[in-house]
């Protein structure tokens, strides 16, 4: 059990403070809610156990312009709003205790922005948008929604989770390419070491023997001059042809084709597809479970897409969905969707729950991501030793050819 201290008003207006123990800060603000207390703050006891395992605090910097919260932070900010609000507090209440919260860090900041537009007659949602870049298009326009319907904590509840999720899957993504990118890091390393440092010696004790060279040290001499010479130019070359790519695929064009060439690749593609089925089916889920409409809940994650190539399928969906026909249909008249997605859709909508289905579908493909990872990260590395290991041994086999041939040469001369 943790210890909270907290300042609130009891029913007649009256200031009142005092500690309250509880598991959570959520179950002491549901106690004070029951007492009729309104909390104005809520804080862990310095000396208690939740306070504990705080960082730090550190002195709370008052910045202009927007504010960018990182995905932990948004999944904190909208979780503890959650709570706050299935508590019974209303949002102004709740964001003046996220304001006062002891952890210093941009959420409080970005509370007090909240609450300052709200009290000034702003939306929710036209606040979030206001405030920070981080709450997107998408969770704006879901909080507009809870804030017609009058759902706002469930809603809150759902995005919470749903962030989450996401979140978990691009870290299972991202686990999956470190390590092949730190073997692929390492085995250039090595290469340089060769060619600019091993190979040069190897050739001046070759020169001094004037022995026959073998062909496959003369190709390796060769590679190392010219790595010598010529590496910085190369490197130049790389540099340029690097900077020129990233310019024309962060043009519109040039955005499409790359988003859809990913999608190709060996390995990766099934697994960027199976990503994005995974979000665009748990979002979408997300969306209809919150009372959004089919049609607007497409529209809204016609614009949440990151991948431009989907983005234009979804796009196609939600025009011919609005044309009439069901949603289906409209993928298969797209098509790229897998078939098995377009069976279990067609499902939900004769059930007439397509929300709880596309939930389910996409615990299906968050299966199928977690064992394409698993796969990736067994096979990619055994690919990448096996070439490093194939070059090291041509490396080592043309200069120990070339050794042998400079020391039979002095035995001969001798």
């Amino acid at each position: 059990m943790a210890v909270f201290t907290y300042q609130g008003t009891g029913a007649r207006g009256e200031r009142l403070s005092g500690e309250i123990e509880a598991s959570t800060r959520g179950e002491a603000l549901r106690r004070l809610t029951r007492d009729n207390i309104q909390p104005l703050s809520l804080d862990a006891r310095a000396d208690g156990p939740v306070a504990a395992r705080k960082s730090t605090p550190s002195a709370a910097r008052e910045t202009t312009g927007p504010l960018r919260l990182s995905s932990a932070q948004l999944i904190l900010f909208t979780d503890e709003l959650s709570d706050f609000l299935h508590s019974g507090l209303q949002l102004e209440p709740a964001l003046h205790l996220m304001e006062n919260r002891e952890a210093q860090s941009p959420i409080k900041v970005v509370a007090a922005r909240l609450r300052a537009r709200v009290r000034d007659g702003v939306s929710f949602s036209d606040a979030l948008k206001a405030t920070s870049p981080s709450f997107g298009e998408l969770y704006c326009n879901l909080v507009a929604a809870g804030e017609v319907s009058g759902a706002m904590a469930p809603l809150l509840r759902r995005q919470s989770q749903h962030l989450i999720a996401m979140q978990d899957l691009r870290g299972r993504i991202t686990l999956a390419l470190i390590y092949p990118a730190f073997l692929v890091a390492f085995g250039a390393l090595a290469m340089v070491v060769f060619m600019t440092v091993l190979i040069p010696k190897m050739i001046t004790l070759l020169v001094k023997t004037g022995t026959a060279i073998p062909w496959s040290t003369y190709v390796l001499m060769s590679l190392s001059k010219y790595a010598q010479h010529d590496g910085l130019f190369v490197l130049a070359g790389v540099a340029l042809m690097s900077v020129l790519f990233l310019y024309l695929i962060n043009q519109p064009r040039g955005r499409l084709w790359w988003d859809e060439a990913k999608l190709k690749l060996p390995l990766f593609g099934p697994l960027l597809s199976a990503f994005f089925y995974a979000q665009f089916c748990q979002t979408l889920a997300n969306l209809l479970q919150n009372g959004l409409p089919l049609l607007t809940s497409l529209k809204l994650m016609s614009r949440a897409a990151g991948n431009q190539f989907y983005r234009g399928l979804v796009v196609r969906i939600t025009d011919l969905v609005g044309e009439g026909a069901s949603f289906s249909r409209a993928m298969k008249t797209v098509g790229h969707f897998p078939p098995a997605l377009r069976d279990l859709i067609k499902v939900g909508e004769q059930t007439g729950d397509l929300g709880s289905t596309l939930s389910k579908v996409g615990e299906r493909f968050d299966k199928q991501i977690r064992a394409s990872v698993e796969r990736i990260m067994t096979l990619i590395p055994i690919l990448i030793i096996s070439a490093l290991g194939g070059m090291v041994a041509l490396i080592a086999w043309s200069m120990l050819s070339g050794i042998f041939q400079a020391v039979h040469g002095m035995q001969v001369h001798h």
